[in-house]
């Protein structure tokens, strides 16, 4: 063999599994954008999360390509906006209904980084479509632990197949007793898919589901808050902070395995707090869960790589959870796919520092209440039905308070050019969701 193809079959070799990162991805469910520590929260302390901020790259404007779960989901493990393919509504729960769920024309990024050698998992929350088609061990997961649905009860539930928050647990498709509170349990199943697989490049999608209501956190840790005088606030801290616990044994194992070094780690909320619903806090952001306003959109992110990226640091510049995508496959030496269009970008030139560019010259949101908006550097545009557009500079004002729709008329127009242009390039909702089924109507009395 010659030195120069000798030296071509190295250069087009795959890297060795000891240098590509695992990756963990972790998500909370329902979690305000001000209820971490590292945004600046005095009332939970989120003392693991606050080390991985501190130890990762806090992005400041991070965020979630939709304002509620499901869709967000979608987005995130496809790396497109979920409008593309219809996804736009959270889907109702049945496991008979072979239309609501995440559509079979899309591949996941558990099926790519499965072909790319790594060993894939799933757990927690999944809120991507019931049927056997649709289920996590059937779009690339090799491994499963968690809950088909969009929520569960945390304690003292009995199992019941039909209601949505008390289907039985599962493990790799056989159900398993769960009789801790279920955010603990997740965290130890976390914990144990890091050790178990050492040695080996692995992708573990942790999704809470934590701190979603229903708030059933345990009496000892709601007695810790008891300084919190709002009830559905102490609830609510008490779920955080069990999810932070969670996380803090997630996180360990990699350290005490030794693997947190070459470990690639996300955590962002799926959207915005519910702030009225669960007790959650988004300030200083307008808006809640269903909005685009930045309470909506806009969520505590991290990204952590020891062995890549500096530690310590803040990130300004918009990022999205879409950007998960193309960053993990580019990290696993994967190709990124061109069959189709992908709005994700891999992020870690950008987080290095390498590449001084924003990652987005755009970021869009749309939901089916007829709301959109669009991101383009520091301003933003937000169109809320048939009503006049909105306009707001978000770097000198970042509660969206201030409307300059009638003072920089020029500047919504471009951004609405911008916006209807994208709109085009979407489809129609592909099923109607939770919201849209339509319920059987009573019988009328004789």
């Amino acid at each position: 063999m010659t030195a120069t193809l000798l030296c071509c079959l190295l250069l087009s070799a795959p890297a060795s599994d000891a240098n590509r990162p695992n990756i963990l991805l972790i998500v909370s469910d329902d979690h305000g954008y001000a209820d971490v520590g590292f945004q600046g929260c005095q009332d939970i302390p989120t003392p693991h999360l606050d080390r991985l901020a501190r130890e990762g790259m806090h992005c400041t404007s991070g965020y979630v390509s939709h304002p509620f779960c499901s869709p967000t989901r979608a987005g995130l493990m496809t790396g497109r906006y979920q409008q593309r393919f219809g996804h736009e509504n959270n889907p109702f729960y049945d496991p008979a209904d072979h239309q609501e769920g995440l559509p079979l024309s899309e591949k996941l990024l558990p099926e790519f980084l499965g072909q790319a050698g790594y060993k894939t998992g799933w757990i927690g929350k999944w809120h991507l479509g019931a049927a056997p088609e649709f289920r996590p061990e059937n779009r690339g997961f090799a491994e499963t632990f968690g809950f088909i649905g969009g929520g569960h009860k945390y304690i003292d539930w009995q199992e019941n197949i039909k209601n949505e928050y008390t289907v039985p647990i599962e493990r790799n498709g056989k159900v398993v007793e769960v009789t801790e509170h279920l955010t603990t349990a997740l965290g130890h199943e976390a914990a144990a898919f890091v050790q178990r697989h050492k040695g080996e490049p692995w992708f573990l999608y942790l999704a809470f589901n934590a701190p979603h209501t229903p708030h059933e956190p345990t009496a000892e840790r709601l007695a810790r808050f008891s300084s919190i005088e709002n009830l559905n606030r102490r609830k609510y801290a008490a779920q955080v902070s069990l999810m932070d616990d969670a996380i803090g044994e997630a996180l360990e194992a990699l350290r005490a395995s030794g693997q947190e070094e070459n470990t690639l780690v996300f955590f962002f909320s799926d959207n915005g707090g519910p702030i009225t619903v669960n007790g959650s806090s988004n300030d200083p952001l307008r808006g809640a869960k269903g909005d685009v306003y930045e309470g909506g959109v806009r969520v505590p992110f991290v990204v952590k790589w020891p062995a890549k990226l500096p530690g310590g640091g803040t990130y300004d510049l918009p990022v999205s959870s879409l950007d998960v995508f193309a960053t993990s496959l580019g990290v696993a030496g994967a190709t990124m796919p061109t069959d189709r269009k992908y709005d994700s970008v891999n992020l870690i030139p950008y987080l290095s520092g390498a590449e001084k560019r924003t990652p987005h010259d755009q970021l869009f949101w749309r939901t089916t209440r007829k709301i959109w908006a669009v991101r383009a550097g520091d301003s933003k545009l937000i169109r809320l039905g048939g009503n006049a557009d909105e306009l707001y500079d978000l770097r000198s004002d970042i509660g969206e308070k201030a409307n300059l729709q009638a003072t920089h008329p020029q500047d919504a127009s471009r951004l609405g050019t911008t916006l209807d242009a994208w709109d085009k390039e979407l489809v129609a909702p592909a099923f109607p969701g939770a919201g849209g089924r339509q319920k059987p109507k009573k019988a009328k009395a004789n």
